[in-house]
């Protein structure tokens, strides 16, 4: 029965892929708002239902793969060793993704994964809701803060800080690759910019956070 499950989760995963695949591609060609869900369940050869069975809307069938790295920044301090500041723990997980070229942070050789971002830049409508689940995530790193700290302001100007020097860094990581670096490139440099980053931040957050 193990193996029956097992074998069971692998095809759902592999039929997923699929469609996230297929929606992606025909988005890319044609534009998002002129592909319809019944076209991609036609060229991933499965029915309608099963789209939205797999992915809730439309717009999940780009972000649904990705959603779960908004948290990642909340994550690594949720997670973070006794005596580790906030800012550490989250210059740490960044360095974790560096190392295995995570396409989170814009590492990933695939040309597939740029395509997928390409896609969200230039549709109004992805971008908006990439916008908005940044700011949950910052929002989220900024409650957790605020619960351990009891300073909601110092809490958000710290949420924001930390975020927006972990997006600099992946911005730049998509601009160098786009003009033709290679992603080992990019990764080999992207230690000591994460240090200067991440440094920056220190220089005011220092001993904000700093877990009992």
């Amino acid at each position: 029965m193990a193996e029956a499950m097992g074998l069971r989760e692998r095809k759902k995963l592999q039929t997923a892929m699929r469609i996230y695949r297929v929606a992606v591609a025909l988005f890319a060609e044609r534009g998002f708002d002129n592909v319809s869900v019944q076209e991609i369940a036609d060229a991933a050869e499965v029915s309608k239902m099963t789209v939205f069975n797999y992915f809730g809307t439309k717009e999940d069938l780009v972000f649904r793969p990705m959603e779960e790295h908004f948290g990642d920044t909340a994550r690594a301090v949720r997670e973070r060793q006794p005596g580790e500041s906030a800012v550490a723990a989250v210059h740490r997980q960044f360095l974790e993704l560096v190392e295995v070229r995570d396409p989170s942070i814009g590492l990933n050789p695939e040309p597939f994964a740029r395509q997928v971002r390409q896609l969200v830049v230039e549709t109004p409508v992805l971008m908006e809701r990439a916008v908005l689940a940044a700011q949950k995530g910052t929002r989220e790193l900024a409650g957790l803060l605020a619960a351990e700290t009891g300073d909601l302001m110092g809490a958000t100007v710290a949420a924001a800080t930390l975020s927006a020097a972990r997006n600099a860094l992946i911005e730049e990581h998509h601009h160098r690759i786009a003009e033709g670096e290679s992603p080992d490139r990019v990764a080999a440099d992207a230690p000591e910019r994460a240090g200067l980053a991440f440094g920056l931040v220190a220089n005011g957050l220092k001993d904000y956070a700093v877990k009992a």
